[in-house]
């Protein structure tokens, strides 16, 4: 938020960056609202992001949010890694 407050476009690096920030500090819920909020913002989400909340939802026990993400990582071509698993 304070990065578009101050008009610093946000991109795949800068949210995955938060994602993961998120899922450290224990907050899988903020992780996927910003997930969600890279849809709704059109930026395109790889590896190191679905990474990221993957593994925020495992933190957070919420393991059906993660192999629904894992599917749909699969559904959207973006190939899944050793991290992924």
């Amino acid at each position: 938020e304070d990065m578009r407050d101050n008009g610093v476009p946000a991109n795949t690096i800068t949210y995955s960056a938060a994602i993961s920030a998120c899922g450290k500090g224990g907050q899988s819920q903020r992780a996927m609202q910003l997930m969600e909020d890279m849809r709704d913002n059109g930026v395109p989400a790889n590896t190191i992001t679905y990474n990221a909340v993957i593994n925020a939802c495992g933190k957070g026990s919420q393991w059906q949010r993660a192999l629904q993400l894992i599917e749909d990582m699969r559904d959207n071509g973006i190939p899944a890694n050793t991290i992924t698993y």
